[in-house]
């Protein structure tokens, strides 16, 4: 065999073990239970290319879990599945999904991540006014 093709078969075979151990890190959340906080309301979201006032559901657990649903009628706009480490948005507000790192995160989707930590924090306040940038957001709970 020519020392060329030798090269070429052992490109080939270093490309396919690459490929083939390439592998997609899944992250498992904790599913809500029945000892979740579960707070529902109103948000109101502000952008500069957006005005969008519906309905939110917030759920947590005392581990820091967290679960943001944002819907106007039966159309879900946005979905946050977030812990301390890791975080997942999705839905049309998100531009797709994305999931990661929260200090990771793309520019469009850092308000809606702030938003856990904002929650967490005021467990007891009917009203929360978040402000991240150019995105407003007012809870009404």
């Amino acid at each position: 065999m020519s020392r060329s093709i030798r090269a070429f078969l052992l490109s080939l075979l270093v490309v396919g073990c690459c490929l083939t151990s390439c592998q997609t890190v899944q992250h498992h959340f904790v599913q809500p239970q029945p000892g979740w906080e579960t707070r529902v309301g109103q948000l109101q979201y502000r952008s500069p290319k957006t005005s969008l006032i519906g309905d939110v559901l917030v759920r947590y657990d005392s581990a820091s879990d967290f679960e943001l649903t944002f819907s106007k009628g039966a159309l879900i706009l946005l979905t946050v599945r977030q812990n301390a480490d890791f975080v997942r948005v999705s839905g049309p507000l998100a531009r797709g999904s994305w999931s990661g790192a929260p200090t990771h995160a793309p520019v469009h989707l850092r308000g809606w991540i702030s938003l856990r930590e904002v929650l967490l924090r005021k467990k007891m306040q009917p009203v929360v006014r978040q402000n991240i940038g150019a995105d407003q957001f007012i809870f009404a709970f």
